[in-house]
Order: structure tokens, then sequence, then C-alpha cells
């Protein structure tokens, strides 16, 4: 199987839980997640299969969309519910306080990571420091946020919707909002109902894919790769140039049906002449070539 599942996570499994429950159900072992998701945390995690694994990467880049509860009043070390509790304060905000406060982190700002996280330092992932009882200084990076909505405010809980890029911590995003509104806040749960064009409402839980393959209907949710890249221009390889493409070789556009020549770097879709995927190339100006960016061949 090559192509991508829409998982529908549900809570108290790892991403890496997933991959491994889905090798087993699609009995194969080229398996990958496209961006961690909490134990705790639910929602859509698309899954990579055979050739679809090359798209982890391209997948973890696109923007996301969340629903949390933020829980204001309390601060952990986690900076979510799972954590242990570090301080506490009274909670004296009005609603249309928390609107201001939301509507300020609307655009760029430059958010710290949290100590419990996957990143790196000097070879270590936070969250192993931060178990030894460690904290050692992060650099605070850009991140966007497009939207951010409350939709329900029953203090001491808020409701949000947010549209954010990649890299961005919504538990970080809670307790900055708390620190904002002066009395400290932590994230409740987490829904993930958004990556790239992938919404929540056709993600499948872990339950409905082991029906599906027990029906021998398994390959009736794979997504093909391609379908990742519909706004990519498509062009077609002519015949005589099959090889280059099937090698992975620069393709000039005089060899392809359309003899279309795109913006340089914008990235375009190549097909063989039998309408298979190949993969993502961009026009180079100087070869006067398009190269490759990502190849997607079926060949295994």
């Amino acid at each position: 199987m090559n192509g991508i599942i829409i998982v529908n996570k549900e809570a108290g499994f790892t991403s890496h839980d997933v991959v491994a429950k889905l090798r087993g159900i699609c009995g194969q072992r080229k398996v990958g997640h496209t961006g961690t998701l909490d134990p705790a945390a639910v929602g859509v995690l698309p899954v990579c299969l055979g050739t679809g694994t090359r798209l982890c990467d391209m997948l973890a880049d696109r923007d996301k969309e969340y629903v949390a509860e933020l829980l204001l009043g309390v601060e952990t070390d986690t900076q979510d519910t799972t954590g242990r509790v570090t301080a506490e304060h009274s909670v004296e905000i009005t609603e249309e306080e928390i609107h201001r406060i939301c509507r300020s982190f609307l655009g760029e700002y430059e958010q710290t990571p949290p100590m419990y996280s996957a990143l790196k330092v000097n070879g270590k992932k936070l969250y192993e420091l931060a178990r030894e009882g460690k904290e050692v200084e992060r650099r605070a990076r850009p991140v966007q946020i497009y939207s951010l909505e409350v939709l329900d405010c029953r203090l001491p809980v808020i409701t949000l919707r947010v549209s954010c890029s990649k890299g961005t911590y919504i538990r970080t995003l809670c307790a900055d909002i708390g620190a904002r509104a002066g009395c400290g806040g932590t994230m409740q749960s987490l829904k993930r109902t958004r990556v790239g064009q992938f919404v929540l409402e056709e993600a499948l839980t872990l339950g409905q894919l082991q029906k599906l393959k027990d029906e021998g209907r398994i390959h009736q949710c794979l997504r093909p790769v391609d379908s990742v890249f519909t706004d990519c221009p498509m062009l077609h390889v002519r015949k005589d140039a099959l090889r280059l493409l099937d090698n992975g070789n620069p393709v000039r556009p005089e060899q392809t049906l359309e003899k279309e020549c795109f913006a340089p770097k914008r990235w375009v879709r190549f097909y063989r002449p039998d309408e298979s995927f190949a993969g993502i190339y961009a026009y180079d100006l100087t070869l006067e070539k398009y190269k490759p960016v990502k190849m997607f061949l079926e060949k295994e």
C-alpha cells in the first residue's frame, strides 16, 4: 500500500502506538506518522504508507488547526493538566479581557518551547532532561497564529480554536495566554481538527480501520500520494523522455506534453504518460530544466 491514511487518534495512544497498530492492520513495515500528538491529545494524525512515507517531512510542515481547553488559575510543569501543579491563582478576569488577550496573539509571536517536548539540546531530548529534574535554556522561536477564536468561556475554563504554523506548541500558547491574563493557565484538553487539507470529519479510528481490514476494504481509506499536491500544476513527460523521469533526472519543458515553463521554484507534479504519479519537480532557471524536489516512484 502506497499513500496516506487519515487516523483519528484516540486518547492514550502515542503517535508511535498508532504507527505500530497500522503496521499490523495493513500488514506492512513501511509506515510513518507526520507529526507527534501527545498521548492525551486526540484528532487528526496523517499516517503514510509505502512510498508515501517520503511525505512525512512535507506533511509535518503543513499548517494545523486545534480545539483546546485552557484552564486558568493553574500552572503545571508540563503546561497541561497531566503535569505537576506548580502554582495556583485566583481568576479575576472578564470575558471581554480574555477576547482582547487572545487577539493580541494573532500574527507572529516568539514562543519558548516547553521543557516537556521532543526537541533536542546537545543530543538529548528536552523531556528526558525534564524527567531528570533539569531545566535548560531554550531559545524562543517565531510561530504564526493565523486565527484564535474563543468558542466558549466558562471561567476558569476557556475553549479555543487555533489555526497556526508548524512548530507551535498549543500547551505553551495556553500557558502564555494565562500569563498575560495574570493568573497563569494550563491546557486541559487538545483536539487536532486539521493538518493541511486533511480534516477530522474524514479521519478514522484504529477500530474503524481494523473493521475495514477485516471486511477487505482497507484500500478504500487510502489517499493517493499526489492528493497532497492538488494545488501544484500538473505536467506529463513525453514517452521518449520517460527514462529521465524514471531515473529522477532533470527534464526540459519541451520534454513534457504540455511544454509549459512555470515560475522557478514553484512545485509541479510530474506524471508518466499512463497518468501514474512520479514526483514533485521545480524549474531551475540556470539549468533551464525541471529538477526533482522529491520522487515517489513505486518501484519497490
